[in-house]
């Protein structure tokens, strides 16, 4: 598949099957993650892989009710790996930097979910201190987004997009 069709036709999933994700797959998408760039390679996040029922329930209530999560196959709690980010790039790295790396973690992984045939939803919505009991945290450790990966049970049309002259400029604003 090719990388713009992926980015072109990958859909938020809020909707899935019963079906397992094998964990063929969800090695992928780990490796996927691990491949992400980083600043200063600091690689700077951490994944926690939740698949417990209970667990993903309790992730739902931390996300204000939103069902993908309990429903989905596999959830990802990818988070900030503050500590690593202030001994690699200091202040900036820790405010910063790891919450990009987290967001680049994060679309590779999207992209690479729906290579396999898989859907799956970024959320960012939730309670970030709930989550941290739920998985369980280090204290140095951000959670910044779950990430719902199932197989489709939806196949949602294209939401719009603003045009290029809406937002490109050349040289300066």
């Amino acid at each position: 598949m090719e990388v713009f069709e992926a980015i072109k036709n990958r859909r938020s999933i809020r909707q899935f099957t019963n079906q397992t994700v094998p964990d063929e797959m969800v090695d992928k998408l780990v490796e996927a993650a691990r491949m992400a760039p980083t600043a200063k390679n600091a690689q700077a996040f951490q994944l926690v892989i939740v698949r417990q029922a209970k667990t993903k329930e309790l992730l739902s209530r931390a996300a204000f009710g939103q069902v993908q999560v309990q429903t989905a196959s596999v959830v990802f709690v990818v988070c900030a790996d503050l500590r690593r980010a202030m001994d690699s790039c200091g202040d900036r790295g820790r405010s910063l930097y790891c919450i990009q790396d987290a967001a680049v973690v994060t679309q590779n992984v999207l992209l690479v979910a729906y290579s396999l045939g898989l859907g799956a939803c970024w959320i960012g919505a939730f309670d970030e201190e709930v989550v941290k009991k739920v998985v369980n945290t280090p204290v140095d450790m951000r959670p910044v987004v779950m990430i719902s990966i199932g197989y489709p049970a939806e196949s949602p049309l294209q939401r719009s997009r603003r045009l290029s002259d809406e937002f490109v400029h050349q040289e300066t604003f």
